[in-house]
């Protein structure tokens, strides 16, 4: 009978000291995998978020860089991690197109999620240097169709996430040009423009804006589902003119798989409660972002939508290898 008893107290502890400690948590430091380099956009804009969470929940967070392969070496980390919360991470469109590209064998469908807080997007610009030159993207199209293959538009590296918004553009618009892939993403594909050597390029708004402030380049129209934040609200997107075409790279926090729905509860309300602070939108907006809060359940079914698009444009470019 002793012994029943005791297996009892043995039982109830272990269980009370459980349920304590996922109470209690976080007791310790959180590691936060960054999968791109230092000073990345995505880098940068997590930054200011985090250090919200962390003021929230009681615990630092210590931002561990982890950049290469398409952000898949990141990735993999985080889906390797022990999954008690203590290590999280950041994910982006990246995470959809690296498995669809045969890069990696991990895709959104394999983590934890707890929300998106905001949006990097393409835009379209034109080069003001060139001889052929358009101050919107309707003349932009409307020539195009006239003269197929005669414009020259720059885009990212092939499989990129930038490079997918170009192709996006291109079969939406059902346009034929001449495709230049550029080494590195939206900042070469500005300087490519604004130098005259294309006429069109689709790049991020922030790494075209030094550009476009110079006037080098043009900004002709936004390629994601809402116009760019003040001030570039007045042009439109190319979807609003009637063309299925949008592509977005969306900013979000993922853990290892089975997390445990308590912790994983916790750290969904102070992402969420840290995203729709006024002084984080405000910076988001700033650094030439869209805030966009989107609760975990949301993520799925929005990358799900995504993922169709980018297979069939891989499929297309002979890149698919899913």
């Amino acid at each position: 009978m002793k012994k029943i008893y005791t297996s009892i107290a043995l039982i109830l502890f272990f269980f009370l000291t459980n349920s304590f400690a996922q109470d209690a948590y976080p007791t310790r430091p959180i590691t936060f995998i960054m999968a791109v380099e230092p000073g990345a956009d995505g880098d940068v804009l997590a930054r200011p978020l985090l250090d919200k969470v962390s003021k929230i929940i009681g615990q630092p967070i210590t931002i561990i860089n982890k950049p290469g392969a398409g952000s898949s070496i990141g990735y993999k980390e985080i889906f390797q991690a022990k999954p008690d919360g203590y290590t999280i991470g950041w994910g982006s469109a990246t995470i959809i197109t690296n498995k669809l590209q045969g890069v990696s064998n991990l895709d959104y469908n394999n983590f934890t999620h707890m929300g998106a807080y905001a949006t990097f997007f393409p835009i379209l610009i034109a080069a003001t240097k060139s001889n052929t030159k358009f101050n919107t993207v309707q003349e932009a199209i409307a020539y195009a169709k006239a003269n197929p293959g005669k414009i020259n538009l720059a885009t990212a590296g092939v499989g990129q996430s930038w490079w997918v918004g170009s192709q996006v553009f291109l079969t939406g618009t059902n346009l034929s040009m001449a495709s230049i892939p550029v080494t590195g993403a939206g900042a070469a594909v500005a300087v490519l423009v604004g130098g005259g050597h294309a006429e069109l390029g689709v790049a991020g708004l922030g790494s075209a804006k030094a550009m476009l402030a110079g006037g080098q380049v043009k900004f002709l129209a936004s390629l994601s589902d809402n116009r760019a934040p003040p001030p570039y609200d007045k042009l439109p997107t190319v979807k609003e003119l009637g063309y299925p075409v949008s592509w977005e790279s969306t900013n979000v926090i993922i853990g290892p798989p089975n997390m445990p729905k308590e912790i994983t509860l916790k750290l969904t309300k102070a992402i969420e409660q840290a995203a729709q602070d006024p002084d984080f939108i405000k910076f988001v907006n700033e650094r030439d972002a869209r805030w966009e809060y989107l609760a975990p359940e949301k993520i799925i079914p929005a990358f799900d939508q995504r993922r169709i698009v980018v297979k069939e444009i891989m499929a297309k470019a002979g890149l698919l290898k899913e």
